[in-house]
């Protein structure tokens, strides 16, 4: 469904993404783990056309939606009225199918956004998300600033998506140990490179993976 080739991205004369390759197969959840500052955000903001890249290619065969860092809402709309935004480009933009997929939602859709729990805010953004139909679902870090119950509730309901509509999800997660738990295959971005790549249980055995990312000893 993705497909992401020798991808470079320039800031001036920083290179923030250097020669970068992954994929995400149909139905495939995958992760994308690194620390601060590796490029990751840069990937996906690249994916959805808001950064053009300098050289490489990004297939996307099917429609790509984005759920952005920091969820990114209009916090003086309502619940409803951010969740039709995500629906701009396809004709019927009822929202009820969204409150089926996140009932916790529907009790608050006239609610501005603004007013919400950051767990809450999380699930209007990936709902708007889904209002645009989509292939591929591209989350940039899911659990950025939300507790651990919430984030499982999150998790839940995308493995759902993915079962169930076979939605495939690239994740781009700081917590390693969250990515490399709900996706099968993972890629590991440093400095603006991928240093490694295999399925989510080799890379968690991976000692140096381990070491930097999931608090093990190398």
């Amino acid at each position: 469904m993705l497909e992401v080739s020798e991808l470079t991205v320039r800031y001036g004369l920083a290179t923030a993404l250097d020669r970068v390759s992954l994929t995400v197969g149909a139905g495939e959840m995958v992760a994308l783990i690194g620390p601060n500052g590796a490029g990751k955000s840069t990937l996906v903001n690249t994916l959805s056309g808001i950064l053009s890249p300098a050289g490489g290619t990004v297939t996307v065969r099917g429609r790509l939606a984005h759920v952005p860092e920091g969820r990114q809402l209009f916090p003086d709309l309502t619940v409803d009225d951010n969740l039709r935004l995500g629906g701009w480009r396809v004709r019927n933009r009822d929202t009820g199918p969204i409150y089926d997929v996140l009932p916790a939602l529907a009790p608050l859709r006239r609610r501005r956004a603004g007013q919400l729990s950051g767990g809450q805010q999380q699930m209007v953004a990936v709902g708007r998300a889904l209002m645009a139909r989509p292939d591929v679902l591209a989350v940039d870090e899911l659990s950025l600033g939300l507790a651990p119950l919430v984030v499982a509730d999150l998790v839940r309901h995308l493995r759902t998506l993915n079962a169930e509509r076979g939605l495939a999800v690239l994740l781009i997660e700081q917590n390693a140990r969250l990515a490399l738990d709900l996706c099968g295959r993972g890629y590991v971005l440093e400095a603006g490179r991928v240093v490694a790549a295999g399925t989510a249980a080799d890379l968690a055995a991976d000692p140096r993976v381990a070491a930097a990312y999931l608090g093990a000893a190398a």
